[in-house]
């Protein structure tokens, strides 16, 4: 099987001592203030403004949320690690937006859902286990260290699963469609992990 290796990132830098150390998945670096930029598509120019969020599949009620909409919903913040399967993680990151659940309390997953596919405006899909997804593990933001989410990182609107690989945390995401069986998303489908765990070191097929 070829596996297509889509995003590059730096070389490692040796891990640090101490603590921090500590806190590293497995073949992490740390990358300090940096948070480099990695897309499989071109940023699009989108209007925050005419921004939506569909949630639908297999739910007792789809749903459709405004930007506006959106942000008349119960805020959540993030504050932590994110890490991406090119060996970067970065520390101390906030974002905020809504948190998942909140969207489940009004579109109600029907008991038969077991997945949910990631849709983003540019046809950029991810797949994901609800379980990954629910129990407040799992936010769309529009807001990154106290400032609007920049297009390069997803902006206006991403999908934010910080105990996954980033790849996971789809940009631009416009639908979030639950399903009763597993579809795996793009990069998938071209190589890599179907779940992504870090501490697991589950960058491709064939990983634990």
């Amino acid at each position: 099987m070829v596996i297509t290796r889509g995003f590059t990132g730096r070389p490692r830098r040796d891990r640090l001592p101490g603590d921090l150390g500590r806190r590293l998945p497995p073949g992490q670096y740390d990358a300090g203030d940096e948070w480099p930029v990695l897309t499989a598509e071109a940023t699009p120019h989108l209007v925050p403004e005419q921004h939506t969020l569909t949630v639908d599949g297999a739910v007792e009620q789809p749903h459709t949320w405004t930007w506006h909409d959106l942000h008349t919903l119960p805020h959540s913040s993030y504050a932590g690690a994110i890490h991406c399967v090119t060996t970067w993680s970065r520390f101390g990151t906030t974002f905020t937006g809504v948190s998942l659940d909140e969207l489940w309390r009004v579109v109600r997953p029907r008991p038969e859902a077991a997945y949910l596919l990631a849709h983003a405006t540019t046809g950029y899909t991810t797949n994901l286990p609800l379980e990954d997804v629910t129990g407040e593990k799992a936010w769309v933001v529009w807001a990154a260290d106290g400032r609007p989410l920049p297009p390069d990182h997803g902006g206006p609107l991403r999908l934010l699963v910080p105990h996954l690989y980033f790849w996971k945390s789809a940009k631009w995401v416009t639908r979030l469609e639950l399903l009763t069986t597993d579809r795996p998303g793009f990069w998938e489908q071209n190589g890599y992990h179907d779940r992504g765990d870090p501490w697991l070191e589950q960058r491709y097929q064939g990983d634990p």
